[in-house]
């Protein structure tokens, strides 16, 4: 799809925050904070993290100061848009003791404006994803729902992608193809950061109309395609996924389960700052006056030896290997089942942050090229 495009200068993009700001929008963004990139209320452009980049690398997270001011020189952090639509910790409802009676009150998720800025290709497609899981079915979760209404989606084409990531694989980047408002591209001259600009949307159009961008040159444009091409360029790694749900599916046991367990530590991090991920579990808590009940939902992993927890049988996946691959065979297989895509969007964030550096590529690749004979099956590898 072909967006129309316009040059956008440093000023005009903290005019662009100031207007979303002055339609009742709150901005989360990117800025630095405790030595990475993460995400939360911003002001304006001057809360962003300007002259930042990363280095990534399996187990592996750096944050190193660039000589210009770049906004967005950087790939993903540890924080995902995930923790805005589907907070790791969510109130589900409040019981009240009154004398011999009791009241519930449900927590109700108000709507509101929210724009969320310096949106990268990976996290577009992982929010399609988790709109499949919340709200694709007969069951839709009213919270997500609610909280994914209103939000307006200022992208970022990447052009600096980690070593860890392999977008290019799952077809989900780096370029921003589609589901944002405004998508920009960075670009850089004396040090100071210009853009141009692409809108995705009738609300981005409207949004911009008042600011009288002018259009941008063609050579900025061609600037433009050649940093978010020589991203994609520079992206080494990769997953073959040809025939991969057929591949898990019928080597549950191959032996490089039981490798990539001597590794494992079962910390649960790649499903904490996976975009995707959905497990949930609940806790209920009591005042100590015993009058005051409450119900929070919470993100969960399914490495938590209790996850799968039956009330006389004990956990169903109590050993390491069981966990990782139940983990990485919903992922990229039983998951097409469910939602008609893979679960996975190339973002690399579970290479980043697993302690010890398992590469899921790398696991993938193995199993691939080691299948015992007798576990083939009809897989086409």
């Amino acid at each position: 799809m072909t967006h129309q495009r316009h040059a956008l200068s440093h000023a005009e993009l903290g005019r662009l925050l100031a207007a979303l700001s002055a339609q009742d929008f709150r901005l989360i963004g990117p800025h630095q904070r405790d030595g990475a990139i993460t995400y939360a209320e911003i002001t304006g452009v001057t809360d962003l993290p300007a002259g930042w980049t990363d280095e990534q690398a399996p187990g592996h997270y750096r944050l190193n100061r660039r000589e210009d001011q770049a906004l967005f020189a950087y790939a993903v952090g540890p924080h995902s848009w995930k923790q805005e639509l589907f907070p790791a910790r969510q109130p589900v409802w409040r019981a009240q003791q009154q004398g011999d009676d009791f009241t519930i009150e449900l927590e109700e998720v108000l709507r509101e404006k929210r724009a969320f800025i310096g949106v990268r290709a990976c996290e577009l497609a992982a929010m399609a994803i988790q709109d499949r899981v919340f709200t694709g079915g007969i069951a839709v979760d009213s919270a997500y729902a609610a909280r994914r209404q209103d939000v307006f989606i200022v992208a970022v084409h990447c052009t600096h992608p980690a070593a860890t990531c392999f977008c290019t694989s799952m077809n989900t980047g780096p370029r921003c193809a589609h589901g944002f408002d405004i998508a920009l591209t960075e670009l850089i001259e004396d040090g100071v950061p210009r853009y141009v600009l692409e809108v995705g949307s009738p609300a981005g159009q409207d949004l911009i109309a008042p600011l009288r961008l002018a259009p941008a040159a063609a050579e900025s444009v061609q600037s433009a395609d050649t940093a978010i091409a020589g991203a994609a360029a520079s992206i080494s790694r990769s997953l073959d996924t040809d025939g991969i749900k057929e591949l898990l599916y019928t080597n549950a046991e191959h032996p490089g389960w039981d490798a990539i367990a001597e590794r494992c530590v079962s910390c649960g991090n790649c499903t904490m700052v996976c975009p995707t991920c959905f497990c949930s579990s609940v806790e209920d808590t009591t005042s100590l006056d015993g009058l005051t009940a409450e119900r929070t939902r919470q993100w969960a992993s399914c490495f938590d030896p209790e996850f799968t927890h039956l009330a006389r049988a004990g956990p169903s996946r109590s050993s390491t290997p069981s966990r990782y691959r139940h983990w990485l065979t919903h992922k990229l297989a039983s998951w097409q089942d469910q939602f008609g895509s893979s679960g996975c969007v190339g973002c690399g964030r579970c290479i980043t942050w697993c302690p010890p550096g398992i590469d899921l590529t790398e696991e993938v690749h193995a199993i691939r090229v080691t299948i015992p004979r007798d576990t083939r099956g009809t897989t086409d590898v």
